[in-house]
């Protein structure tokens, strides 16, 4: 059974579109790193669309059509970190995460790779808000599969049903319920969809903070 009223032990937040703005930027270091590796030059919805495939090193195999090499991930890696001046924060979401501290237990589980959280969450100053930090990268199925989620709560020694999971898009959303986590939408990010069922909606992250009661 999920937390009785939505009160939770823990919340793990997805990264991209619910803690950052960043929707510019993840396809910009894509693109430069596919072309670097002989690839064409893609579209930023063309490579928008192959995010529900998985990690970096799954999307890159795609989109250059044959094996990601640990050199492709190396150069995706480094155009992230020299356009990550680039990323902001959402409103709110910095006091949010202050104000939780302490009162329970926070995590992020996003599918961008470890890495690219660790880049873009520190070059943002929100690295440290979080006990665990989980990538896509280290899930062995991607969104909406709710392998991510359950991860995250196992290094956090919480259970799914006592957890909330936070995202902006209908896989969050999805993995969230398939996990028993309360599955809560970030109704600011910009894969938002009013349409994909949730537990609640967060119109801004000060809504969040009732979650611990």
């Amino acid at each position: 059974m999920r937390a009785a009223h939505g009160r939770v032990d823990a919340i793990v937040f997805d990264m991209d579109g619910t803690l950052i703005e960043s929707h510019a930027v993840v396809p910009a270091a894509y693109r430069a790193a596919i072309v670097d590796g002989g690839g064409r030059v893609l579209s930023d919805a063309e490579i928008i669309a192959g995010y529900p495939l998985g990690p970096p090193a799954v999307l890159l195999t795609h989109l250059l059509g044959r094996p990601a090499t640990d050199r492709d991930l190396a150069r995706y890696h480094a155009h992230l970190t020299a356009l990550a001046t680039q990323v902001t924060v959402y409103p709110g979401v910095a006091d949010l995460l202050t104000s939780v501290a302490g009162r329970g237990t926070v995590g992020l589980f996003t599918g961008a790779s470890h890495r690219a959280a660790e880049i873009l969450l520190d070059r943002v100053g929100l690295l440290g808000h979080f006990q665990v930090v989980v990538g896509g990268d280290e899930a062995a199925r991607p969104k909406p599969e709710p392998d991510g989620v359950e991860l995250a709560c196992r290094l956090l020694g919480v259970r799914p049903t006592r957890t909330a999971y936070v995202g902006d898009s209908p896989l969050d959303l999805r993995a969230a319920r398939r996990s028993g986590a309360l599955a809560v939408a970030a109704g600011w990010g910009h894969q938002y969809d009013p349409g994909e069922p949730a537990d609640r909606t967060a119109s801004h992250p000060r809504d969040l903070r009732s979650l611990f009661g």
